[in-house]
């Protein structure tokens, strides 16, 4: 391809992997939107966080697609780059010295800048991607990127902020528990008591604060509330134990937009196991889709309506998945959660919900990286008012 032809096309940066413990789903969902995009139309740079939290930077998309691992990927030069986002020159990336990985931060030193990216595809799911941390890096570097912002993804990550959020806005929901680990350590029969007296049995025990079903247990007694609660406090410091809803429909319901966001068709998840956990997702590839879901043409506008709702309660932006339960018996829709980073691997619902609401996968991609742009393009413009605020003579003087 000519100069000129990779002039107009757009310098995308895919960013993956992550410290998280769902740096492998991370990974094949950069590997599945490689494998969709449009060549002809982006400049792909690959930016992987490898388990340590190393960055590093690449264009060799065979090796990723072959082997799925962060630290292989190679750099136009044929080795590895470790990397860094610039915070002061609209987001270029700055490509470190070899010595910069293996000692402290104080020693860092940029040998070479790479240029700019023109917007960030994240696909990092769990802490330290969808949490709103990494979006407040890409902000402070003056970065387009796809997804929702610091503080709608900050409250969706952390569920007990999040079903707060979603009381405020009446919007049905399970009856739960928020336990902290200070709780839990300081009266633990004291916690289960009230568990079994204010919820019953069964109960959903999970943690406050990751995805895909990590460390979540189902309980039906008090010894294996017991266990479940020890285990989801291994992955966070506050859990959140919550009614189970019997004799559901599990359903799921995708966002695209910003200020306008639409609802695509619902589709219903069948777990491989007695819920839709991390292994059944995955794994043993036991979990079957169903899209649409079977429900009646007035509890489809219901769910679809509330996930609009969830959405603009978090101030969401581009994407989301909103998941329910569906009472069989009295088409009750019981919100679950809200994902702001769903998955993107080739089994994800959120790219297959788009697909049979008349999105196909690589449109569903030029349509999320124009909504970013569309968005930062939003905020230059408070931007820019701010600095001519700032410019008149009588605020300098204050």
């Amino acid at each position: 391809m000519n100069d000129t032809a990779n002039k107009a096309r757009i310098n995308l940066g895919i960013l993956f992997g992550g410290r998280s413990c769902e740096h492998e789903v991370s990974v094949t969902s950069a590997k599945s939107i490689l494998q969709a995009l449009r060549r002809d139309q982006y400049q792909v740079h690959l930016i992987g966080i490898d388990k340590s939290g190393h960055w590093h930077l690449g264009s060799d998309i065979e090796t990723l697609a072959a082997t799925g691992c962060v630290e292989k990927i190679q750099a136009d030069a044929g080795s590895p780059a470790t990397v860094s986002i610039s915070l002061h020159n609209r987001g270029n990336l700055i490509r470190l010295a070899d010595s910069a990985i293996s000692t402290s931060a104080r020693r860092v030193m940029p040998v070479a800048e790479v240029p700019a990216v023109d917007v960030v595809f994240p696909v990092l799911h769990g802490t330290f991607g969808e949490d709103g941390t990494l979006q407040g890096v890409l902000e402070m570097a003056g970065l387009p990127y796809v997804g929702c912002g610091v503080t709608a993804s900050a409250l969706a990550m952390d569920k007990a902020l999040a079903k707060k959020i979603f009381e405020s806005a009446s919007i049905p929901q399970a009856p739960y528990m928020v336990i902290t680990l200070f709780q839990w350590q300081n009266g633990q029969h004291r916690v289960t008591d009230q568990i079994a007296s204010r919820l019953g049995y069964a109960v959903f025990v999970k943690p406050a604060n990751l995805g895909s079903s990590v460390g979540v247990s189902k309980a039906r007694d008090t010894p294996a509330l017991v266990r479940a609660i020890e285990h989801a406090f291994e992955f966070d410091n506050k859990i959140i134990v919550e009614q189970a809803m019997e004799n559901c429909y599990e359903v799921e319901c995708a966002i695209l937009g910003n200020h306008a966001p639409r609802a695509s068709l619902v589709g219903e998840i069948i777990p491989g196991a007695e819920f839709y956990n991390y292994e059944t997702k995955y794994i043993d590839d036991k979990s079957r889709t169903r899209v649409p879901a079977p429900l009646d043409q007035r509890t489809t506008a219901r769910v679809q309506a509330l996930s609009i709702a969830a959405f603009k309660a978090i101030d969401g932006r581009g994407l989301a998945r909103v998941d329910f339960f569906v009472e069989r018996d009295t088409n009750a829709v019981i919100l679950n959660e809200i994902n702001t980073l769903p998955g993107f691997t080739p089994i994800s619902m959120y790219p297959q919900l788009w697909a049979a609401s008349g999105i196909p996968y690589p449109e569903l991609i030029d349509k999320l990286i124009e909504l970013a742009i569309e968005n930062h393009q939003s905020k230059q413009r408070l931007k820019r008012v701010f600095q001519e605020i700032m410019a008149k003579p009588s605020i300098r003087q204050q």
